[in-house]
């Protein structure tokens, strides 16, 4: 028992550590020196709809002005799976050389393109490019009504054909850079026309005292205005109240009921007189049916909480910051290569302790039982990006070398962490003996059944981080980035210690009507939050403005999948603190 204890609160230890020291995100300033007049290039990335933050389309997929030829800047694992497509461009910004109304090119819109142009600025088409690692962003057009004027000309369409760029500098480096569409300079594409138009833009170089170090702090006080910053600070103090109010229910309610058991087992008294809990300790350590499925649970599970806290690791010490190009993504890949061996071995360690025989289909089951549904998910999305050509769909490189990622290296690493889990086996440390055939179990009322604890163990665990997990959705599917890693990780410390209050409540409840089988019900009561998470993204899509076939099956299908994770991870969270508690109580009475 203190050994579980022990693998379960070091990482949280740690981690609290990390983030009481740990500093905000930085830049590094090796290779960001520049003279006068040096090239700096200008990478242009994507566009799409602003509403719709899954379908972006390369940047050239609208009749922008293109170089000859177009040539794509070399991606990694994790900037191709975030959609980014980086290529260059005609654009000149030297370093510290102004331009004003500089030419970009004569391009002669057909009809099809001027339509593809209107149709870009009635669905909000945004563009993103990159300058020195540093996003930009702009707008392609503007909608005018004029119904409302005598001439009654109706809505008109304007294109953007002249771009300003605003760059900041501290010395010989790039601190900031701003582009503005200027509405002086537009062209009108409501008519179905060819038309002429010059594209241009002019450039602005201006000195700031902001160091190079803090270049990335705009990014992050965009996300942390005064009143969103109290509204975090409002939802973890409302969550440390929650918390309270349910320990102190568990104490007064459960932890006085189980002293009073504990004395009057630990007395000599009547058979007749001991309490319910007591009567099937024969049965209560019987290892659950379907075993090989239970302990895949358990090694998914641990490896994914391991993810989360090496992820809120590299956070806290900068390495994971807003708009640092498929940062996470990549990290993602390899966290999750890397930590398979802990997914191994905790599920043939598990299994070995009942049965040292069938330990590799624990192992086999792990391999398949969250990256199995994840891959088929990301097949039928990625068939629907490719189908729209957005920039979501996943190049046929890409994909293979995430496979041989997998096959040469983190199925190796799920075998050998199953091998070590077997050559390290040990028996399962029962305080009490099992008996040889299990006691039957009474029918139970409606409200102590499966389904009712499913929900009282969901409902009061998300009610504390609804909040937080509300700002976490407007990150992923929006343009409001997370910059709170701090606030994030306690609020992910509170859903674990809520999460284990309620499961050692409930598996108590479910011991004194004396049914023993308590070891799936754990898993279940622990992981029902992320069914309560998911029933929140619905809500979520439902009450914002994202629209289209491929946005809501991207939003439908991710979100899946992270609920589906998070269902493991506290699944076996719940079930190792209720194991811890089982063990306490039954080796505190003198059983027979």
């Amino acid at each position: 028992m203190g050994n579980e204890a022990l693998q379960m609160s070091l990482p949280l230890v740690l981690l609290t550590i990390l983030t009481l020291s740990a500093s905000s995100a930085t830049a590094s300033a090796s290779d960001r020196s520049y003279n006068v007049g040096d090239h700096v290039p200008l990478f242009v990335n994507k566009v799409g709809p602003l509403n719709n933050p899954s379908e972006t389309y390369q940047y050239y997929d609208l009749p922008f002005c293109c170089p000859d030829p177009v040539i794509q800047k070399k991606e990694s694992i994790g900037e191709v799976l975030n959609g980014d497509r980086l290529a260059n461009t005609l654009y000149q910004l030297n370093f510290r050389q102004d331009k004003n109304g500089e030419s970009l090119c004569q391009k002669k819109l057909k009809v099809a393109e001027v339509a593809k142009f209107r149709d870009a600025i009635i669905n909000d088409f945004y563009f993103q490019m990159y300058y020195d690692d540093l996003p930009v962003w702009g707008f392609t057009g503007k909608v005018e009504d004029e119904s409302w004027t005598i001439s009654d000309k109706g809505t008109k369409y304007y294109l953007f054909k002249h771009v300003l760029f605003d760059v900041f500098y501290n010395g010989n480096q790039i601190i900031e850079i701003r582009a503005f569409s200027d509405p002086n300079h537009v062209v009108d594409i409501t008519e179905d026309v060819d038309i002429d138009v010059e594209f241009t833009y002019s450039v602005k170089w201006n000195a700031t005292s902001i160091q190079f170090q803090n270049r990335m702090d705009r990014y992050s006080k965009a996300s942390i205005l005064p009143v969103r910053l109290k509204i975090h600070w409002f939802s973890f103090i409302n969550s440390i109240v929650i918390i309270v109010l349910l320990m102190g229910l568990l104490t007064l309610l459960i932890m006085r009921r189980l002293k009073n058991d504990l004395r009057k087992c630990s007395n000599d008294e009547e058979e007749d007189k001991e309490v319910g809990w007591k009567y099937i300790h024969g049965d209560v350590f019987r290892y659950p049916s379907n075993m090989p499925l239970f302990c895949a649970v358990l090694g998914v599970g641990t490896q994914l909480l391991i993810m989360v806290c090496i992820l809120f690791f590299l956070a806290f010490f900068g390495v994971l910051y807003p708009y640092n190009r498929g940062a996470l993504f990549t990290s993602l890949v390899f966290i999750c290569t890397l930590t398979s061996i802990v997914a191994g071995y905790t599920a043939a360690a598990f299994h070995t302790q009942f049965s040292v025989i069938g330990w590799e289909r624990s192992v086999l089951l792990t391999a398949i039982l969250y990256l199995g549904p994840l891959f088929v998910t990301s097949s039928i999305l990625n068939t629907v990006a490719i189908s729209y050509g957005a920039t979501a769909a996943i190049p046929f490189g890409t994909l293979l070398a995430i496979l041989l990622i997998y096959a040469f290296l983190a199925i190796p690493l799920l075998a050998l962490g199953g091998v070590i889990g077997y050559c390290l086996r040990s028996e399962f440390q029962a305080p009490c003996a099992t008996k040889q055939f299990p006691r039957e179990i009474q029918r139970l009322a409606w409200y102590r059944r499966t389904h009712c604890q499913m929900f009282i163990g969901g409902l009061l665990p998300f009610s504390a981080i609804a909040l937080q997990l509300h700002h976490l959705y407007a990150s992923m599917w929006g343009y409001k980035i997370y910059t709170l890693p701090g606030i994030l990780f306690l609020t992910f410390i509170i859903l674990i210690i809520m999460t284990s209050i309620l499961t050692v409540g409930l598996t108590y409840i479910q011991l004194s009507v004396e049914d023993h089988e308590w070891w799936w019900r754990s898993v279940l009561s622990g992981g029902s939050t992320a069914i309560f998470m998911f029933a929140y993204s619905i809500y979520f899509y439902a009450r914002s403005n994202m629209t289209g076939f491929m946005q809501l099956s991207f939003f439908i299908g991710y979100n899946a999948c992270m609920c589906y994770a998070f269902f493991l991870m506290l699944g076996a969270i719940s079930f190792r603190v209720s194991l811890i508690f089982v063990r306490h109580i039954y080796g505190a009475v003198k059983s027979e």
